[in-house]
């Protein structure tokens, strides 16, 4: 089985190196609170810089639930995230069964940057690839996450 990627994009009114930094070392700035898969409420969402990174959540009790790891970190041009999160929304701690997702920013000019996410390898969560990739393709996720981002890096 194969699924298509999901592919969204967005301009950005600021340079290529902010726009990496404020998705990046910014994540949880922009970050919706709602947006966690623990029990308590989120306090922070973190993306480690440098390959093997971790990307996870923290948690108002202290509790820690890694989402992925950065496969690729390559500043200001491109981020590389594994997805580890199933069609059940529950993290699947196998690395071979996460999907991927390309973050890539593009100079369009001194203040304006195309921001363009690509999620991938959906076929790897098995059983549960079609929920994921309905999962992200919703207004509540890549799409609307961007928009957030955005609107953070534009500020």
């Amino acid at each position: 089985m194969s699924l298509e990627p999901i592919r969204k994009s967005i301009t950005v009114a600021c340079s290529r190196e902010h726009a990496f930094k404020t998705y990046t070392e910014a994540f949880d700035s922009w970050w919706p609170r709602e947006h966690h898969l623990g029990e308590a409420d989120l306090a922070e969402a973190v993306l480690e810089p440098g390959p093997g990174g971790r990307w996870y959540e923290k948690t108002v009790d202290g509790a820690e639930c890694q989402w992925g790891e950065v496969l690729a970190w390559e500043p200001p041009a491109r981020v590389v995230l594994s997805w580890r999160i199933d069609g059940d929304w529950r993290i699947d701690p196998d690395p071979a069964h996460a999907s991927e997702i390309e973050v890539r920013f593009i100079e369009e000019g001194p203040r304006s940057t195309r921001v363009e996410l690509e999620h991938r390898a959906f076929e790897r969560h098995g059983a549960t690839a079609a929920k994921v990739r309905e999962g992200v393709s919703t207004e509540g996720g890549h799409g609307g996450l961007l928009k957030l981002f955005a609107e953070k890096a534009a500020a």
